[in-house]
């Protein structure tokens, strides 16, 4: 397991952070922590690993350790689908172990920690800290109403995002979703203030067993991320996942462009890691 050389100012920002609002940290890839004006603190994707190299290179640092994410900076973990870098022992089952949160991800994901890492062996956790989501639950976290609801992900075998409410206003976490045709409805049924949405290029990613370069699309490209901005009736659109993959990487900014003619978003937020974001 890799080491931060951040040290520990991130999660220790996290928790003497006191919001008037809402506000969200970007971890890098997906993950976000999310904390709320009466102190509730959501992390959402968090992952610290390095991916596969060669195959998969992180191209930005490693925010924080999981062992320095105390009780006062974590109120619950989630994860919105399998992939290693949403549910990952050694970036989640050090925080589950060292603070007593509980872990909230669908079925596929607790498979991945019950049976492919072995998180019950492994991290001095109990089965009672995880609880299984699917579509249309809602759970009730602090300060925070979270529904789960519908993505798209054909990469995954069970995604779902997060429709995270509180009385400031609603957040969106839709994981690796691209557009999806549940995205409609999402934007009909609640006022999303802002909308994260992974976006990346499509690249040469070698094979996992040949490791010959094969074309590959595994994020949502511009005009695709826009559609779902647009069909979520986002107020303001938070990109993700750009930054993290070499091959995969992409341009924000270039999100400008592709919004100009829409109605939504009617904002654009671009959060380097470590940016702290307010609702």
């Amino acid at each position: 397991m890799t080491v931060s050389d951040w040290g520990d100012w991130l999660p220790k920002a996290v928790a003497d952070a006191d919001p008037e609002t809402v506000s969200l940290w970007y971890l890098g890839c997906n993950g976000f922590v999310i904390k709320g004006s009466e102190g509730t603190t959501l992390w959402i994707d968090p992952y610290v690993g390095l991916g596969d190299p060669p195959r998969t290179i992180r191209m930005v640092p490693v925010p924080f350790d999981p062992e320095d994410v105390t009780e006062d900076a974590v109120d619950a973990v989630l994860a919105t689908h399998e992939h290693t870098d949403h549910t990952h022992g050694p970036s989640q089952g050090p925080i589950l172990e060292n603070t007593g949160v509980d872990f909230y991800a669908p079925d596929d994901s607790l498979a991945v920690a019950f049976d492919d890492e072995e998180w019950l062996e492994t991290y001095d956790v109990s089965e009672e800290q995880f609880t299984e989501v699917t579509e249309g639950n809602s759970l009730d976290i602090g300060e925070f109403t979270i529904d789960v609801v519908e993505t798209e992900d054909a990469d995954s075998t069970h995604p779902v995002g997060y429709m995270i409410q509180h009385e400031s206003g609603t957040i969106f976490h839709a994981g690796d979703s691209k557009p999806s045709s549940s995205f409609v409805d999402h934007g009909e049924n609640y006022d999303i203030d802002l909308g994260i949405l992974a976006f990346g290029a499509i690249g040469n990613i070698p094979d996992k067993e040949t490791r010959e370069p094969v074309r590959t699309k595994w994020y949502a490209t511009e005009n695709e991320t826009i559609k779902s901005a647009s069909d979520l009736q986002l107020d303001r659109l938070l990109p993700s996942h750009w930054d993290m993959w070499k091959g995969m990487t992409a341009d924000p900014t270039a999100l400008h462009h592709h919004a100009q003619s829409y109605e939504y978003p009617q904002r654009l937020d671009i959060a380097e890691i470590g940016d702290r974001v307010d609702l």
